[in-house]
């Protein structure tokens, strides 16, 4: 179990080094990668179990202690990135399946890095925890109408189909892991260390898979495609702060929206794609889980350097579950 544990803390510090680098070996050698393609939405439930493990009640306690923060952060996270995928795609006069797969990254809800992010940024993290839960448990209903809205333009959206197949990759394996939690609660707590490895290992195999499917369009599109995504994230940050500043919320408050709504769950961008619309419509997604592993932990550090308000009890208790769930060799 300790070498486990070893491996998970490794693949949870150098996650975006280990993307990087799987996803040059499938851009290089993608006979060897193009077989993993039938288990992208496997694999994503079993992310999404591995979240369902760590939830606890005391991660929606500050929706009824303080839920104007979480109101706004979410708001932002549902309004922000989906139109600035769509501007950026317009302005950038995108090809129709990587506009669509840029505006489907946009509507997907906040991914679980942002939550260690937010936690060496000294942000909120109870606030951090409660964005991320609650806009995945929102994802079935606002990502098939938000990209209904956005994306028919360029290709046709079936909502009533992808909100089946959130509910499939997201709610299901979520609710799956939360009742083995309440039903195994001491195994589940002897092996919640190893979650990580488990969960980057799959995050890793759906990189490849992608990436090896669009070989020759990486290519054709790789640029534009990253500077498409750069600056959506970029424009998340900034606007996530800024959002927030304007709302009078404090530091911690906006240094935890801010990463909320830069940093989307990619993994689920990488699946919806695949099965909606066509593996080129995954590119940005495929980006957007390098480039967010680099730029999170870039702003993580420069706020670290700068003190907010001392975290609270709740985020204290928070602390202790995230780090070593999440990213175990975060330090």
């Amino acid at each position: 179990m300790k070498m486990l544990q070893s491996l998970s803390a490794i693949a949870g510090k150098y996650f975006a080094v280990w993307v990087i680098l799987i996803a040059l070996l499938a851009f290089f050698f993608p006979a060897v990668f193009l077989g993993f393609g039938g288990y992208i939405t496997i694999l994503l439930g079993v992310v999404m179990f591995g979240m369902g493990l760590t939830l606890k009640p005391v991660d929606f306690k500050i929706i009824a202690k303080s839920p104007l923060p979480v109101v706004i952060g979410v708001a932002a996270q549902f309004l922000v990135m989906p139109f600035a995928a769509f501007a950026i795609a317009y302005l950038l006069k995108l090809p129709p399946e990587l506009a669509a797969g840029l505006v489907l990254l946009g509507c997907v809800p906040g991914g679980t890095a942002s939550n260690v992010m937010v936690y060496l940024a000294k942000g909120n993290l109870a606030l951090s925890v409660a964005m991320t839960s609650l806009s995945t448990l929102m994802a079935p209903i606002m990502t098939p109408l938000l990209l209904l809205l956005l994306a028919g333009q360029w290709l046709p959206v079936n909502p009533v189909s992808m909100f089946l197949s959130i509910i499939q990759v997201i709610i299901i394996p979520i609710v799956l892991g939360i009742l083995v939690q309440r039903i195994f609660p001491k195994v589940v707590a002897r092996s919640i260390s190893v979650v990580p490895l488990i969960s980057v290992g799959a995050i890793l195999i759906i990189v490849s898979a992608v990436t090896a499917a669009n070989a020759q369009n990486v290519i054709s599109s790789g640029f534009i495609v990253f500077l498409a995504v750069f600056l959506h994230n970029s424009f998340g940050l900034v606007l996530g702060y800024l959002t927030a500043m304007a709302m009078g919320l404090n530091e911690t408050d906006r240094r935890a929206i801010s990463l909320e709504v830069g940093m989307q769950n990619s993994g689920l961008g990488v699946a919806l794609a695949t099965a909606h619309f066509s593996p080129l419509a995954a590119l940005p997604s495929v980006w957007a889980a390098i480039w967010h592993n680099i730029s999170g932990p870039i702003l993580a550090t420069i706020w670290s350097k700068k003190e907010a308000v001392p975290a609270d009890s709740t985020d204290s208790e928070l602390a202790s579950r995230v780090k070593p769930a999440i990213n175990p060799g975060t330090k």
